[in-house]
């Protein structure tokens, strides 16, 4: 099982810390499906080599958009060896036809429904080209095949995914084409994700989840089986989640310290355009005040390039997010992926400018923005990054806070992610980011102390236009209808609108949460 580098990852300007965050949860949840005598090896490329001396029976790739050009390669190699190679993920999902070119089988969708069956066809010697997925439940999910994964090299190991796909139909996400054919969103019951939990050592874990409180009422109860458990979690949610009266409170009490929170945009035109329902008429100032009431730090996610965006975008967004003490941001440029509706609706108004997917990186422009020049949007992009985290602008955030104390944790967190490069490299470079883990559990312990507001109190209000006791006995059962692939050959969570994705512990340029991070 083969997790290919991301094209970003192995450019001279990337950052190792960002590719050793996350463990390849997908790849390890597929192998929880194999039999007890078969024998597996789970490669990473972002934190090892592949070794491509071996001779393996069954070659397993998941692709993303940015990895496509290296795991067709890696396919190609192994298929002339004689070795059966499948592929799946996000990208193989939106083209299939490009990716049967480079496989014995392709995989569409999630896996928890085709990985099982395609393993049953493989042993008896008739394994079809392609497995769709159509059946979307969780309840048989072995458990993850963590002992695959070498700890030591992640900085976050404790990577958990306890639902599948998110309720929201953003029109940037690749979400809606991976999941087509069955349900978008659901999850796994509460005893499950705790026992999985309970297998998880220390204290800090981060649901990888596309929306971990999309089902508020599973959301609640997972929250309540995990009061007690002394953790320390970081997730993502939306403003809507935010804003709702006492979710956020049942997480803060269970642990949450940290939420990364896909704002997209300051210009509410840009909404609608995009589908972002769940953002239109709230107040943007009240998420980031309720969140920090509570104690929580806020990574903010922007998306520049949308067609209500001028060149003023950058200063305005990077402007709002200092002022308002966020303590972390990540920027993307608007990326129309493949199998989206924004990318239709580019294609068929010819504003695609290629279709060369190691661009499709969302650091990159691939189509023509509507207000701005490709360059222009480019330039601000990197801009808004490199004023975001200036050390006036770090310690102008920090200055927001009420404390002593929050000022110097705000000035830690966001300064030691971004200016610290050198040692991180050293960490990295040694196999040793899990070392690293203590100095963030110790700095998320510090956050949460502050006293809430009561729920009741915060109104919500309009979107900015611009910058102005036994754990599993406490919890029910509850399977609902109801993200990231994680069960499929196609899950990856390295900080894109995943998004998506693969979400940064803080923030960084690239992947977009709902897309390929």
């Amino acid at each position: 099982m083969i997790l290919p580098a991301l094209t970003e990852a192995t450019s001279p300007f990337f950052r190792p810390i960002k590719y050793s965050l996350f463990p390849p949860l997908g790849l390890a949840t597929l192998a929880g499906y194999l039999d007890p005598d078969d024998e597996v090896t789970l490669t990473d490329e972002h934190v090892q080599r592949v070794d491509t001396s071996d001779e393996p029976d069954l070659v397993v790739i998941q692709v993303y958009i940015t990895s496509a050009r290296r795991s067709y390669e890696l396919a190609d190699l192994y298929r002339a060896r004689g070795a059966y190679v499948c592929l799946g993920g996000l990208h193989v999902t939106s083209l299939p036809n490009e990716a049967s070119a480079h496989a014995d089988t392709v995989f569409l969708g999630p896996g928890e429904d085709t990985w099982p069956r395609f393993l049953a066809d493989f042993r008896a010697g008739r394994p079809a080209p392609r497995y769709e997925s159509t059946e979307r439940t969780l309840a048989a999910l072995p458990p993850i095949r963590r002992d695959l994964i070498a700890r030591e090299r992640y900085l976050v190991p404790n990577s958990i995914v306890v639902s599948r796909g998110c309720p929201h139909v953003c029109d940037f996400c690749y979400k809606e084409a991976f999941f087509e054919g069955g349900k978008s969103f659901y999850t796994q019951t509460v005893d499950a994700a705790l026992a999985e939990i309970d297998r998880l050592p220390g204290r800090h874990l981060y649901f990888l989840d596309d929306h971990l409180f999309g089902n508020a009422r599973f959301a609640s109860a997972l929250f309540d089986g995990m009061r007690g458990m002394g953790r320390l979690w970081q997730a993502a949610g939306t403003v809507q989640a935010v804003l709702r009266p006492g979710l956020l409170e049942k997480a803060v009490e269970s642990g949450l310290r940290s939420l990364f929170v896909g704002f997209e945009t300051v210009n509410a035109a840009n909404l609608t355009e995009q589908r972002k329902w769940q953002n239109i008429d709230r107040d943007y100032d009240a998420v980031v005040r309720r969140l920090h009431d509570n104690g929580v730090m806020v990574n903010g996610s922007f998306v520049f390039g949308m067609d209500e965006d001028d060149p003023g975008v950058f200063d305005r967004t990077v402007e709002w997010a200092v002022g308002r003490g966020i303590e972390t941001a990540t920027f993307h440029i608007l990326t129309p992926y493949p199998g989206t509706r924004l990318y239709d609706r580019m294609a068929k108004a010819g504003r695609l400018l290629h279709s060369d997917w190691s661009s499709y990186d969302t650091r990159t422009v691939v189509f023509k923005p509507a207000k701005m020049t490709p360059q222009q949007l480019e330039d601000g992009y990197q801009r808004a990054y490199r004023d975001f985290y200036r050390w006036g602008s770090i310690l102008r955030g920090a200055a927001t806070k009420p404390t002593l104390r929050g000022k110097a944790r705000h000035a830690a967190y966001a300064g030691g992610w971004k200016k610290f490069e050198p040692a991180w490299d050293l960490v990295i470079r040694a196999k040793r980011a899990g070392r690293a883990l203590p100095i963030l559990e110790a700095v998320l312990s510090g956050f949460g102390a502050r006293p809430a507001r009561t729920a009741d109190s915060i109104p919500e209000g309009r979107c900015v236009s611009a910058p102005s006791r036994s754990r599993l006995g406490r919890a029910r059962r509850w399977a609902s209808p109801g993200g990231s692939p994680s069960g499929s050959p196609g899950e990856r969570s390295r900080g894109a609108s995943r998004s998506g994705g693969r979400r940064p512990v803080p923030a960084d340029q690239g992947a977009h949460p709902r897309g390929d991070g």
